[in-house]
């Protein structure tokens, strides 16, 4: 099969298009013909050294949608066919995947293998596009967890801080319909796109307001959150999905601080981004699309450039 392929440790300008062989499922385990992906940090940061040993060729890419065409002894939750869509980890990071870790042998290829019966695995609504769904999965997921945590209350004011990104266009919708006055991060050119997602107002990066009621950080540095944390109103939340975790439940003045990190599903998992979409209260964005043999470039743009929303790798 076709695959982007990582020869060794290096940037994404090192990436290449390749043929490797279509993986096989094992017992509780999909064969899945992937149909789009979607571009995440962890596709960048494990083949630049970052930490984990890799075994390669390695093929890089974790969020999918695609078609069932094979299931592995004891899977009853799926048959051939069937449309699904979710998140499959490198297997080398399997401790990071909670109780039912979601692990798989790279999205960014024509065929995929992953666990079955995990909460990061689910059927795509027939709604949802495979593109939409790919840019969902790690986003959407994501968001629903922060969206769970912050228990917004309406007429409260939230700010987004990466809101233009691939979580934080997912985080600033779901923050609106639980009430929240959402104020983002952004560029100029992105102000109307966030507004659109449903942002009341947008700041520069440098610009936090005064006095909200909850962060969310979706783009500093897990360890370097003090800034942020002033802009928060005494007794408010600060939240943050990037590394390192904070090592402290509070910051600031009497600031709640959370890392929120979901992989056991406890706010829903694929189900709730599949339930959601389907509504139309979950909107996916796509910055942009490109093909299987483009997939490098896309790697390319994602660590150089400027992008809004989830850069999406369309393999049929």
């Amino acid at each position: 099969m076709r695959a982007v392929v990582v020869t060794a440790y290096g940037p994404p300008e090192t990436f290449t298009v390749g043929e490797v062989p279509v993986p096989r499922p094992g017992p509780g385990q999909l064969l899945i013909r992937v149909a789009a992906a979607a571009i995440n940090p962890a596709d960048l940061l494990l083949p630049a050294g970052g930490g984990t040993p890799l075994a390669f060729p390695h093929v890089p890419g974790n969020d999918f949608a695609g078609t069932v065409v094979e299931v592995g002894t004891g899977v009853d939750s799926y048959a051939p066919g069937d449309e699904v869509f979710g998140v499959a980890i490198p297997r080398v990071l399997r401790a990071m995947g909670g109780s039912r870790p979601s692990v798989g042998t790279g999205s960014l290829a024509e065929y995929l293998v992953c666990e079955a019966e995990t909460p990061m695995v689910a059927h795509r609504p027939a709604g949802v596009s495979p593109a939409d769904a790919a840019a969902l999965a790690t986003s959407g997921m994501t968001a629903c967890a922060v969206a769970a945590v912050a228990a917004v209350r309406p007429g409260e004011t939230a700010l987004v801080v990466g809101a233009t990104g691939g979580t934080g266009t997912a985080i600033v919708p779901l923050l609106r319909h639980a009430g929240a006055r959402v104020v983002a991060t952004s560029t100029p050119a992105d102000r109307a796109a966030l507004r659109r997602l449903g942002a009341d107002g947008t700041v520069g990066y440098d610009d936090y307001p005064d006095g909200v009621d909850v962060a969310v950080n979706a783009v500093l540095p897990g360890d370097r959150l003090e800034r942020l944390a002033a802009a928060v109103r005494p007794g408010g939340r600060l939240l943050t999905i990037t590394y390192p975790p904070p090592v402290s439940q509070s910051i600031g003045d009497g600031v709640a601080l959370r890392f929120v990190l979901d992989f056991d599903g406890v706010h829903g998992g694929m189900r709730a981004v599949a339930e959601l979409a389907a509504k139309g209260v979950l909107p996916a964005t796509i910055g942009r699309r490109y093909t299987l043999d483009e997939a490098p470039r896309a790697c390319v743009d994602f660590a150089r450039a400027h992008t809004f929303g989830k850069l999406v790798v369309e393999v049929l």
